[in-house]
C-alpha cells in the first residue's frame, strides 16, 4: 500500500512538472537567438502593434538583415488578430491567434514543414493550422472553413514547427485577413533574422534610436521569455500541491514504518544481544523505508510515460489566447519524481528507525 501510496503521489507530482515542462518548451524554443520582433513602441505584444507597410518594407533594407538563398531579405510582415471561437466537444469558447504571414515568414520559424494537406495559396482566402489546433477547436479539420468576420476560410493543410508556439495559431495570407478584417494593409509586428550576433543589438539600436520610426524592437528569445507567465503560474501550483502530497506521502511511509517497527521488536532486541550496533539498524530501517518509497517512484515514473507527448492547451496570459503544447517527461523531469520518493522515504523512515534503536534490549525481547 506504501509503494502504491507513493508512486501515485509521484505520478501526480511528474505529470504537473510535465505539463510545464511542455509549456517553457513551446515557447523557449520558440525563439531564435538571431532573429528579432519589432513593435510600434508601448506595444507589449504583437497584437496590439500596428506598423505601416512603408515602416516593414524600410525594415527590410536595413544592414545586418540576413538574406535567403534566393538573396531576398528574412524579414516577414505580419498581421496578427485574436478571434473568440468554440472548442469541440462543447468545451466553450476561447481566445485563438490568427496570423497573416508572406511566404517568407515560413523560413523565420523553427522546422516549418506541412505535414498534411498542403500550403495556402495567396489571395483565395485559405489558412492552415496545426493538427493539435485542429483537435481542440471547430472548423479547423482539413476542409472546414473558418469564420472571420464573415469570411469564410477554408482549412487546407497542417504544419508543424518544432513544437513551437507556431503551432498555437492559425496561418492565412497577410492581403486576405487584412481584406476580410477590413483594415487594408495592416501590419501589426516585423519578424526579421540578422545576419550574426554582432548585427543584432546594432541593429536594435538602430531601430530604437530612430525617431521616424518610433519603433521598438526585441529578441525574439526575449519576447517568448516574457510570455512564460503561465508557465510560472502552473509551476508554483504544482508544486505547492506537490508539497502537500509530499507531506502526506511521508507520513504514510512514517506509519508502515512505525508498523515494521511494533511487529519486530523482538527482532530487534535479538539484534542488539548479538552485538549489533545501533547505527546498523538504524540504516537497516531508513533503507528499508527508501526502497519502498523509491519502487513506488519508479513506478510513478514509468505511469506517466504513456502521456509523454500528449497535446494539451492553456491560457496565454500574456496574449489571452490559448497556447497548444505537449508533455514532456525527459530525465529532468523524471529524476525530480525519483528524488521526491527517496525524500520521502528518508523522512519518512527517520522517526520509526531512531524509536527502533532506542528501545531496550529486554524489553524487546519480551515482546510477543
Amino acid at each position: 500500500m506504501t509503494v502504491l501510496g507513493t508512486g501515485l503521489v509521484v505520478w501526480a507530482m511528474v505529470l504537473t512538472f510535465g505539463l510545464t515542462d511542455g509549456l517553457e518548451h513551446a515557447l523557449r524554443i520558440s525563439g531564435h537567438p538571431l532573429d528579432i520582433i519589432v513593435l510600434r513602441k508601448g506595444a507589449t505584444d504583437e497584437t496590439g502593434s500596428s506598423i505601416t507597410p512603408q515602416q516593414a518594407q524600410e525594415l527590410a533594407t536595413l544592414d545586418g538583415v540576413a538574406r535567403n538563398a534566393n538573396g531576398e531579405p528574412m524579414c516577414s510582415a505580419e498581421f496578427v488578430t485574436i478571434l473568440t471561437k468554440p472548442r469541440r466537444n462543447n468545451g466553450g469558447t476561447t481566445n485563438m491567434i490568427v496570423r497573416g504571414v508572406e511566404t517568407i515568414g515560413r523560413d523565420l520559424r523553427p522546422d516549418f514543414e506541412i505535414v498534411q494537406g498542403r500550403d495556402l495559396r495567396p489571395g483565395l482566402n485559405e489558412a492552415i493550422t496545426s493538427a493539435s489546433m485542429a483537435s481542440r477547436f471547430e472548423n479547423l479539420s482539413l476542409g472546414e472553413k473558418l469564420e472571420i468576420n464573415r469570411v469564410d476560410f477554408e482549412i487546407v493543410g497542417f504544419f508543424e514547427a518544432g513544437g513551437s508556439a507556431a503551432e498555437s495559431e492559425v496561418w492565412t495570407d497577410i492581403r486576405d485577413l487584412a481584406s476580410a478584417r477590413r483594415t487594408p494593409d495592416a501590419v501589426t509586428t516585423v519578424n526579421l533574422r540578422v545576419s550574426d550576433e554582432s548585427a543584432e543589438q546594432s541593429l536594435i539600436a538602430t531601430i530604437q534610436d530612430d525617431k521616424q520610426f518610433n519603433l521598438k524592437a526585441i529578441e525574439e528569445t526575449q519576447y517568448y521569455e516574457d510570455q512564460m507567465t503561465s508557465a510560472i503560474a502552473i509551476k508554483f501550483v504544482g508544486y505547492v500541491i506537490a508539497l502537500f502530497l509530499t507531506i502526506g506521502a511521508m507520513f504514510a511511509a512514517a506509519n508502515t514504518m512505525y508498523a515494521a517497527v511494533a511487529n519486530r521488536s523482538r527482532e530487534i532486541g535479538t539484534l542488539r544481544a548479538l552485538g549489533f550496533r545501533r547505527r546498523s539498524i538504524l540504516f537497516s530501517f531508513l533503507f528499508e523505508s527508501v526502497l519502498i518509497c523509491v519502487l513506488g517512484g519508479v513506478l510513478g515514473c514509468l505511469a506517466t510515460l504513456p502521456f509523454n507527448g500528449l497535446t494539451t492547451g492553456t491560457a496565454n496570459w500574456a496574449t489571452f489566447s490559448e497556447i497548444t503544447f505537449s508533455f514532456r517527461f525527459g530525465p529532468t523531469v523524471l529524476m525530480r519524481g525519483v528524488l521526491i520518493a527517496l525524500l520521502t522515504g528518508l523522512v519518512g523512515g527517520l522517526f520509526p528507525a531512531i524509536r527502533a534503536v532506542r528501545m531496550q534490549i529486554v524489553n524487546s525481547l519480551r515482546e510477543q
